[in-house]
């Protein structure tokens, strides 16, 4: 299926998810703060990105402006999982720096976020179908 970056600091939140993701059929790769999930986009090429707001050492949003920033990651989709629901700026700026969706995780359930992972790969991998445009001369 898909290979899925979970960064959160919340060894347990990545668990749950870890194992829900997998049970669904797709490799996860996990990393605990900013920093090392640059690394991690870096070098384990992941289909999505599941990023934390609230983490030691470098947030989300931080990370999130590096990954767009990168040239070699920044088609990457990332996904915003957060606990931080109290402020509208912080969605704002997440959607505004790239993210493609802001969930806050009390108010989804795993499955249901299992399943925004699925619609969101789906539109991404969508194939556009090749046009051809003939040329009269």
């Amino acid at each position: 299926m898909a290979k899925i970056l979970i960064v959160d600091d919340d060894p347990l939140l990545v668990r749950m998810y870890q194992t829900k993701f997998e049970g669904d059929g797709n490799e996860v790769v996990t990393a605990a703060d900013g920093h090392e999930g640059l690394e991690k986009i870096v070098s384990d090429k992941p289909d999505i990105v599941l990023l934390d707001i609230m983490m030691p050492k470098m947030d989300g949003l931080e990370t999130l402006r590096r990954i767009k920033a990168d040239a070699s990651i920044k088609t990457t989709p990332v996904i915003m999982l957060t606990n931080v629901s109290s402020s509208e700026a912080d969605s704002n700026e997440g959607l505004e720096l790239g993210a493609v969706a802001y969930l806050v995780k009390a108010d989804y359930t795993p499955k249901e976020v299992v399943q925004k992972v699925k619609e969101i790969l789906a539109a991404y991998k969508r194939e556009l179908p090749k046009v051809e445009v003939a040329i009269k001369g």
